[in-house]
């Protein structure tokens, strides 16, 4: 009978925990309105509620040191499991020590084929090769390409810059192998969304000066993050709660990426961590007067932020070129490779991926510029899913194998 009574409590503190963690949800979720002209209002709400409920979960069960806040988040992060594309042979490598997945056409070819190397997002913490498996294998397939997608080691175990040095390193064991894979290494294309866009344009900034390897031919940027110096352009305003990556998690994840305390949000999300010599230095590149009129709807300028130099100090990897790409500088900028950027009107990086556009433009570098009205950050990842798939992911799809094709 003592056990009885003991299980029922247990069963009761359990039920009662889930219940506090689905009410919360629930609140939040009401206090987030999905924006009316979005993919599918209904379909994101309830994805949004589900992210909210797994990120509530996962933060309790860090406060009572049960699993870790990253840890938790990963297990639903990686997505179902994708059947096998028949079309393809996949191969599962090593470039060095980063681990790939190779993904080959098996229909003959006349010539060499393109290659394109994939650097999933998930914001540097989360994310894997499995996490974006339907979304190479589309690619491989629609493009005719040969895909390789890297799976760089993650935060916080690994530490920025890792992610990036992988990446790197990833892309140029590719170039100098691609032949041994069936590719021309003239022909290479690298590729990412969110954090992978950041990898992925870093990467060509990095290697401009390499002339042991074969030059990148292009890159092609999903909703990219690209600077952490300017958190209040109108997109973020526009965006700051309406999306499944909010403002306050953009930065929060930023935070945990660089492993810095999460205190320093409000700070963060002020401006406090930059200077004002630095403001004048990069208004010339990031400001809302570069933004396009018809982005700034309802936009309103923030108040003065109050430059605190501990913040700054503690930020200091944000002013860096392979965590914000937007900073590097005109001479390094105008040498970069055919540029295809993808951004959506629901996304708090909406204007980092404008602001790039014009950055390349104004350089003269070839842009191919995709806009998609009622996509959200993050939408491709739900390419393959049937019935929870949203159209805009397809139409980011297409886009995609246009761009590839053309190259």
């Amino acid at each position: 009978m003592e056990l009885f009574y003991a299980l029922a409590l247990i069963a009761g503190i359990l039920l009662a925990f889930l219940l506090s963690v689905l009410i919360e949800a629930s609140y939040h979720s009401f206090k987030t309105k999905a924006p009316p002209d979005v993919d599918q209002p209904s379909k994101f709400s309830f994805f949004n509620w589900l992210f909210t409920l797994i990120e509530i979960l996962a933060n309790k069960l860090a406060s009572l040191g049960i699993c870790k806040k990253h840890v938790f988040i990963r297990m639903f992060s990686h997505g179902l499991i994708a059947r096998k594309a028949s079309e393809l042979l996949i191969k599962d490598l090593h470039f060095g020590e980063v681990p790939v997945r190779i993904y080959l056409p098996r229909s003959p070819s006349a010539s060499k084929r393109r290659g394109v190397i994939f650097f999933h997002g998930g914001c540097g913490m989360y994310g894997s090769i499995r996490s974006h498996e339907r979304i190479c294998q589309q690619i491989a397939i629609k493009s005719d390409s040969v895909v390789v997608s890297v799976g760089y080691r993650l935060s916080p175990e690994y530490g920025y810059p890792t992610q990036s040095l992988d990446c790197i390193s990833a892309t140029i064991h590719f170039l100098k192998t691609a032949e041994n894979h069936g590719v021309d290494p003239d022909r290479i294309i690298v590729c990412g969304d969110s954090a992978g866009g950041t990898f992925a344009t870093a990467a060509c900034q990095d290697l401009l000066n390499r002339t042991d390897i074969p030059k990148i031919r292009a890159q092609l940027l999903i909703y990219p993050f690209l600077q952490a110096i300017n958190l209040n352009l109108p997109s973020h305003q526009k965006n700051a709660s309406s999306g499944l990556l909010t403002l306050k998690r953009l930065i929060n994840f930023i935070l945990m990426y660089l492993r810095k305390d999460c205190s320093l949000m409000e700070d963060i999300l002020a401006g406090s961590h930059v200077p004002e010599s630095i403001n004048l230095k990069y208004r010339k590149w990031i400001h809302p007067d570069l933004i396009p009129e018809k982005f700034k709807q309802r936009y309103k300028p923030p108040l003065p932020a109050s430059y605190i130099p501990q913040v700054h100090e503690k930020m200091k990897e944000t002013f860096e070129m392979r965590f914000s790409p937007l900073l590097a500088e005109d001479a390094v900028v105008g040498r970069l490779p055919d540029t295809c950027i993808i951004t959506c009107e629901h996304d708090v990086l909406r204007d980092d991926g404008l602001l790039y556009k014009k950055r390349l433009e104004d350089n003269n570098v070839k842009v191919t510029w995709y806009h998609i009205e009622d996509g959200f950050h993050g939408v491709l990842c739900f390419l393959g899913y049937g019935i929870f798939s949203f159209p805009s992911a397809s139409k980011i799809m297409d886009h995609i194998v246009n761009f590839i094709k053309g190259c």
